[in-house]
């Protein structure tokens, strides 16, 4: 599984190497259209609870803490991690997300996690 999964930022150009798109985020992208996001599948409830989401606010200070909370999350949402593990198996997997910071986000926290 280790090199068909990939994370970029939706805003970023799509490209063919990117296999299947997936939208991690809750929200859907600020001023970004469906046809311009090319996301193949909108998979929400993978994305961390809008709580945690809201107490990380993408500061580094809590990168541990967030991790170690989201990852406790994705373990009780099976059937949204069954799911994903699915679309791996079938090839080339990009998990695409909104936040401007691209080391302290939910997508790297999932791509550790389903590459173990």
């Amino acid at each position: 599984m280790k090199n068909t999964i990939s994370i970029k930022r939706v805003y970023d150009q799509p490209e063919q190497t990117d296999g299947f798109r997936i939208l991690i985020d809750r929200l859907w992208p600020r001023g970004l259209s469906k046809e311009k996001a090319k996301v193949d599948l909108w998979l929400k409830e993978i994305a961390p609870s809008t709580e945690l989401r809201k107490w990380f606010n993408h500061d580094p200070e809590k990168w541990k803490e967030f991790a170690k909370r989201y990852k406790a999350e994705i373990k009780k949402n099976i059937e949204a991690l069954t799911l994903l593990k699915s679309k791996i198996k079938e090839g080339k997997v990009t998990l695409v997300y909104g936040a401007k910071e691209e080391r302290y986000n939910d997508a790297v926290v999932l791509q550790k996690i389903l590459t173990k």
